[in-house]
């Protein structure tokens, strides 16, 4: 039924059999990785209930038009956006909510703008679908906000909420939604899928993004490589293998791209600390394959409390990211505070 999708095929078949059955739920929830292809279930399971599908295709936010939009905004005060919440609606009768401004985030005026449309009877047809991307990064206004609106949705109104970590949500917000896993790919499928795409390095690719088609085709090489040989230079400084001089080319490089975010660099971090923890416990499953000369020395000379030590103080930078902390200041930070930790003894 769902044309060009690959993997999770218990998601499509129920998916399917609702859709045949025309037994839909008001509010579904699709949750798991990033690049799964949670957003992309949302538009063809949206196509076989409004049909035009090319329409809603053109909805699809890695397209380099709408990316171009979302990062425009980036750049626009804060209460212009506002002024303007985003949203796509190519198609009359399906509209899309996503991440805006330069923290990515779900907003209170988004999500009110969608409860003054919830409301508004379809164009064709007999049905409306909302999708709201990455629920999971809407604050608590904006997600109590939405809360009011699955309350008591109008009959016309199918909305489709995604999130990475279902968890992330509001329980109320669970409650209400039927949900759907979509879990990773397994190497075969990401095998077909890479070669039905014709996509260039494909073991490369199928490494580093773990089971996500998503991730697999947007993946941008030359500057993953550049961004792991910045992240390799803080590990081995932050581990005590090398000199703090070894970083600062790096971190002068990183305080320069101002389009680059904070995120993007810790991304490729958890990557690299998975890694050298998979080589620690003896294990040859990394996803860096072709930096193994450079991971496998260090992963000799540091701890397992050294690598959760380095993975908590990763995850506190994430939880800072939406306070728009400076960059290089928070990398520098990281390094000093890990230095600590590879100069303390070791207890059993």
């Amino acid at each position: 039924m769902f044309d060009n999708f690959w993997g999770n095929a218990p998601v499509t078949h129920a998916l399917g059999r609702m859709v045949e059955q025309d037994r839909i739920p008001q509010t579904l929830l699709f949750a798991g990785p990033e690049g799964a292809g949670k957003a992309t279930m949302a538009r063809r399971f949206a196509a076989h209930l409004l049909g035009d599908p090319a329409k809603i295709e053109q909805d699809d936010l890695s397209l380099p038009h709408n990316l171009e939009i979302v990062a425009s905004r980036e750049r626009w005060p804060a209460d212009k956006r506002n002024q303007d919440p985003l949203l796509f609606s190519t198609h009359p009768d399906f509209v899309t909510f996503a991440p805006d401004g330069p923290l990515r985030q779900i907003s209170i005026e988004q999500m009110r703008l969608l409860k003054e449309r919830a409301p508004f009877k379809p164009l064709r047809g007999r049905r409306r679908v909302f999708l709201v991307d990455h629920l999971d990064r809407a604050g608590d206004q904006a997600a109590n906000s939405l809360l009011k609106t699955l309350e008591e949705p109008p009959e016309h109104l199918i909305l489709i909420v995604t999130a990475e970590n279902a968890y992330d949500l509001l329980p109320t917000i669970r409650s209400r939604a039927v949900p759907f896993w979509f879990a990773p790919l397994s190497n075969e499928e990401m095998q077909e899928f890479a070669a039905a795409r014709g996509l260039d390095h494909p073991e490369w690719r199928i490494a580093l993004a773990a089971g996500s088609p998503g991730l697999a085709v947007s993946l941008d090489l030359d500057a993953y490589e550049k961004r792991r040989a910045a992240m390799l230079a803080l590990l081995a400084v932050a581990a005590g293998q090398a000199p703090f001089d070894l970083w600062i080319p790096y971190s002068e490089m990183i305080g320069r791209s101002k389009n680059e975010k904070l995120d993007v660099y810790l991304k490729v971090l958890y990557d690299l600390l998975r890694d050298l923890l998979m080589l620690s416990e003896g294990t040859d499953k990394i996803r860096n394959q072709d930096a193994r000369g450079k991971l496998e020395p260090l992963a000799k000379n540091i701890s397992f409390a050294w690598i959760r030590a380095a993975v908590q103080k990763v995850d506190e930078l994430v939880d800072l990211i939406r306070r728009n902390i400076q960059k290089t200041i928070a990398l520098d930070d990281l390094i000093l505070e890990l230095r600590k930790e590879s100069f303390r003894p070791q207890t059993c």
